[in-house]
């Protein structure tokens, strides 16, 4: 999410530095990655400016020398090579010595015999557009030699900001400029979606049906007539621009200006390519095609939400509008939409289609219904003051299910046992009403009404509880221990035998190995033990695709990592879960599944020289030295072990024996295999 600091400022500015801002958003959540800079490095040196005359150059055909008037009382010569300049425009000057976006000071320059002291410039020559095609025209009531920046936002910082999937609402200016206002306690201006207009007289003649309500929990639709396409007014090409969006004309620019703004998206529909006047949401049907905005033709299963018109798809639901519908230079009729959608259902499609926009980006997370209707409030106004536009008839509202509101009961005492620190009544109400929320209620007790932007996370006691340590700030809670209230610590038995393993091991010099549960194919085939492991659908990357059916390979990585790094002796343990391939029959368990057998073992490997003490000499890492260890893993269990020599398949090295134990719990019994490795360093380095 990219926020312009002006356009923040517009609607809570706390009067403090933009570094400041920030710091006030991380402690809150919000968190800002870095601060960028958009526009023109300085703005000093940018004017408004008169042309009083323009007559062609004399030496070039398409040069037009201009006389303009900049606040100096001197008229000030300007050549200029754009094809719109004319006298009596209201125009942006760059004066002698003015920094341009690219860092370079501008200088006077003689163009064919005449001295140009500054340039009239257009959009993108301060950073606020694309447009190159001619100079910008300022409205005429601006005084000539007022500095530009306090008419067009040239020079602006710009937050970059991480935005968590639980706080859609940050996705939107209003919704920053709100959490500002809660942590600085400066004024918050009046919400921009609060004023509608007065529709005109008539119908749209457009009908709208939701066909699956779960995908779909509100579609709203307003008609406008009167539509006057063209390019939208320089203060909003420069907020779009900084905020990363490319103005494409006003209605469009509109729909994405209210997005930024609110956080919810708008789609806009040429109303005379919309096919019967009929609007339905329905799902996809299996292999059905549609070409998007981007000229792209898209296949979708059943699963996606489509809007339709009359005869067929007319755009993706929540991601992406179709062609067939789109917004042109000949469009005299819109169709604004402002749709719920089910955040699931465009996080899947999106993800299939591999088409994330800023749309489904915020429909994923799970919009309430009423933002909808406060978005087209907002369109509207814009739609009648830079399209021209006539609201016709009543918004169409299909909500098929109701949204009731949520209030959530807050104990003001367990506000104070869960941050650790008393937080004062006012101070609580305070901050939950700066957030927005309802407040009622006394003697201890309060009920908090949930604003419709924080209805996809505020749900319990703790969530409020939450708000209000975050905005009280977490730098202000002390450092406490918890309260220990009848807890009782009790380790299972399985847990206690594990315990008292580990600690045999760690009393003879062992360290802990934690090790990866996935191991890389080959893993296996390098031991010469068979290749049966449950491979993962879709791993990480191949060297952790297979689920480990023992512990050994990711000790031998550990072993192998520390012998690179100058630590030739390793003397490793690990106890952790491994995953054996179930015993069934070749493809009765499906690609995927989950296994069921699912086994603790315990796994040691000696390796390499091991560090002696003063009193005794380094223990060789051989099989008498595996055996003791085993012996001292097994008294620790309180088990009767007996050892013979045995011979089998799975001994890398032919130095096995075999031990046969007896539990003190009755016919349980078992056997181990150990194995040796003499040469530990040189196979471990393998």
């Amino acid at each position: 999410m990219r926020a312009p600091a002006s356009w923040l400022r517009d609607y809570c500015n706390p009067q403090l530095s933009t570094r400041d801002i920030a710091d006030r958003l991380n402690m809150t959540g919000s968190e800002v990655g870095r601060i960028e800079h958009a526009g023109v490095p300085d703005a000093d040196e940018f004017v408004v400016g008169k042309v009083i005359a323009a007559e062609p150059h004399p030496n070039a055909d398409r040069l037009t020398v201009c006389e303009v008037e900049d606040g100096s009382g001197t008229a000030r010569t300007i050549v200029c090579g754009a094809p719109n300049v004319a006298a009596g425009q209201t125009v942006a000057v760059a004066l002698p010595g003015a920094l341009m976006p690219n860092g370079e000071p501008l200088a006077e320059a003689t163009l064919r015999g005449i001295t140009s002291s500054g340039m009239i410039l257009a959009e993108d020559e301060v950073g606020i557009g694309e447009d190159h095609a001619g100079i910008m025209v300022l409205p005429d009531d601006l005084p000539p030699g007022a500095p530009l920046a306090e008419h067009l936002p040239i020079a602006d910082e710009v937050l970059d900001l991480e935005i968590a999937p639980n706080r859609p609402d940050c996705l939107g200016v209003y919704g920053l400029a709100r959490e500002v206002h809660a942590t600085t306690g400066a004024p918050l201006a009046e919400d921009p979606t609060a004023a509608d207009v007065d529709p005109s007289d008539g119908d749209g003649g457009v009908e709208v049906e939701i066909a699956d309500p779960d995908i779909c929990l509100r579609f709203t639709a307003r008609v406008f007539d009167h539509v006057t396409i063209g390019p939208s007014p320089l203060w909003l090409k420069a907020r779009l621009t900084a905020a990363g969006q490319r103005p494409i004309n006003n209605v469009v620019d509109i729909t994405n200006y209210v997005m930024l703004l609110t956080a919810q998206p708008l789609h806009a529909f040429d109303l005379d390519r919309v096919r019967g006047g009929r609007i339905l949401v329905r799902r996809a049907r299996d292999r059905e095609t549609m070409t998007t905005l981007d000229g792209v033709e898209r296949t979708f299963t059943s699963e996606a939400a489509l809007v339709c018109d009359g005869e067929g798809p007319s755009g993706i639901a929540g991601i992406m509008g179709g062609l067939v519908s789109e917004v042109s230079a000949s469009t005299t009729r819109v169709l604004m939409e402002s749709a719920t959608w089910v955040g699931t259902n465009i996080l899947r499609t999106s993800g299939r289609l591999g088409l994330r926009t800023e749309a489904s980006t915020r429909f994923e997370k799970q919009l309430h219904p009423d933002l909808a209707m406060a978005a087209q409030r907002l369109a509207a106004r814009l739609m009648v003051e830079l399209c021209g536009a006539r609201l016709l008839g009543e918004t169409i509202d299909a909500y098929p299910r109701p949204v009731e509101p949520r209030r959530v009961g807050l104990r003001t005492a367990r506000v104070g046992s869960l941050l650790g620190t008393e937080v004062p009544v006012g101070d609580i109400v305070a901050i939950l009403e700066r957030l927005g929320f309802g407040i009622d209620g006394s003697d201890g007790t309060l009920e908090a009404l949930v604003p419709p932007w924080r209805f996809s996370d505020i749900e319990r006691e703790v969530d409020l509880i939450e708000e209000v340590g975050r905005v009280y700030g977490l730098d202000r809670l002390p450092a406490t221990l918890p309260a220990r209230r009848r807890a009782v610590g009790l380790l299972t038995p399985a847990q206690r035998l594990r315990r008292r393993l580990e600690d045999a091991l760690r009393d003879r010099g062992l360290v802990e190995a934690v090790s990866y549960s996935f191991v890389a194919p080959g893993a296996l085939a390098r031991l010469r033990l068979p290749e049966e492991a449950i491979r993962l659908a879709n791993p990480l990357s191949e060297e952790h695709s297979v689920m480990r059916p023992l512990i050994l390979p990711g000790l031998l990585d550990g072993a192998r990592w520390n012998a690179a790094h100058g630590r030739t002796g390793a003397r490793l343990f690990e106890c952790a879960h491994v995953y054996p391939p179930p015993a069934t029959e070749a493809g009765a368990n499906p690609r995927g599944a989950v296994p069921v057998a699912e086994r603790e073992h315990l796994a040691v490997l000696l390796a390499g020289p091991a560090e002696g003490g003063w009193r005794t000499a380094a223990p060789p890492a051989d099989f008498h030295a595996a055996k003791g260890l085993l012996e001292a893993v097994l008294d620790a269990a309180a088990v009767e072990v007996r050892f013979e020599r045995a011979s089998w398949g799975r001994c890398i090295l032919p130095c096995c024996a075999s031990g046969t134990w007896r539990w003190e719990r009755p016919s349980r019994s078992t056997q181990a295999r150990w194995q040796s490795w003499r040469r530990a360093r040189s196979t471990t380095a393998k």
